[in-house]
């Protein structure tokens, strides 16, 4: 037993903290890490092609909002009865901070954002979207540490060795329920299925970073890799959530998005051929902007 319980993944037993009146949650502060590193790489990207590296916080107050509402309105449509159901509260649809955002209107929104900033900005939209593709796929990686903290969105019971330890959870003060002596009660032991997207996320970010640097791509192509990339991991771990969702015809929901999207970002990649080439980053001067 003591061996078992040496080799499982702790969870936090608490996910807010209170500054006085003020909650900081860990949920907010990874997703706020994962965006100023997006923004980093992207300014950092961008330079490196001939862009104006400034242009992308002008870009990102228009694309970050966007993403957050597009993110919070897909997990509310594609879970609704908590919210709408029989006994739902529809004022906890906006209660963003107790955790809920689809990816899939986080994307879709934010490339809405993006298209708006880019009009404003005079920057082509194409040459951004390959350029945040990496920092999108890392920001994501952050992003899933937020429901580790929150002792969420796990997979399967299992006893390997990387097996995440999951506590009775109590989402309205983001902490463990604890026992009658003051302990966290533990759910049992599961698959850490936001570790394997986190890791997944990881490697097609520097997948990406290789191959836009080695291969000739058109405009365009880098940011449709990603969006295959990404749902190719996210189609098998998908399939791993025991997370209560709607299905169709016996999938999750959020399997058949994965699929329509992958599809999508393939179809997108072919039509990018007719697009100009442009140049690669190790192509470009040290200093292109100034």
């Amino acid at each position: 037993m003591p061996a078992r319980v040496i080799a499982t993944i702790p969870s936090p037993e608490q996910g807010v903290w209170h500054l006085g009146p003020f909650p900081l949650r860990a949920y907010a502060l990874c997703i706020l890490a994962g965006i100023l590193t997006a923004v980093w790489l992207t300014q950092r990207r961008l330079a490196a092609r001939g862009g104006d590296p400034e242009a992308v916080v002008d870009v990102a107050m228009w694309a970050v909002p966007f993403g957050i509402v597009g993110g919070r309105l897909y997990h509310v449509a594609t879970s609704w009865q908590p919210y709408f159901g029989p006994g739902g509260n529809p004022a906890n649809a906006v209660k963003i901070w107790e955790g809920g955002l689809g990816i899939w209107g986080a994307v879709a929104l934010g490339a809405v954002g993006v298209w708006i900033g880019c009009r404003r900005c005079g920057v082509s939209f194409l040459d951004m979207g390959d350029a945040i593709a990496p920092g999108l796929a890392l920001a994501q990686a952050m992003g899933r540490w937020g429901n580790w903290f929150n002792n969420e969105l796990y997979g399967g019971p299992t006893d390997l060795p990387w097996a995440l330890e999951i506590h009775r959870w109590d989402a309205a003060q983001g902490a463990a329920v604890r026992d009658a002596g003051g302990h966290a009660v533990v759910a049992g032991t599961y698959h850490p299925t936001f570790l394997y997207e986190s890791l997944w996320c990881v490697g097609l970010a520097l997948l990406l970073m290789v191959v836009d640097r080695r291969v000739v791509l058109r405009r365009g192509q880098v940011f449709a890799l990603y969006v295959v990339g990404y749902t190719v991991g996210r189609l098998w771990i998908e399939l791993m959530r025991i997370d209560t969702a709607n299905t169709i015809m016996g999938l999750r929901l959020n399997v058949w998005t994965s699929m329509i999207v992958m599809a999508f970002g393939a179809g997108w990649f072919l039509l990018a051929r007719h697009e100009r080439s442009r140049p690669r980053p190790r192509d470009v001067q040290s200093h292109p902007a100034d």
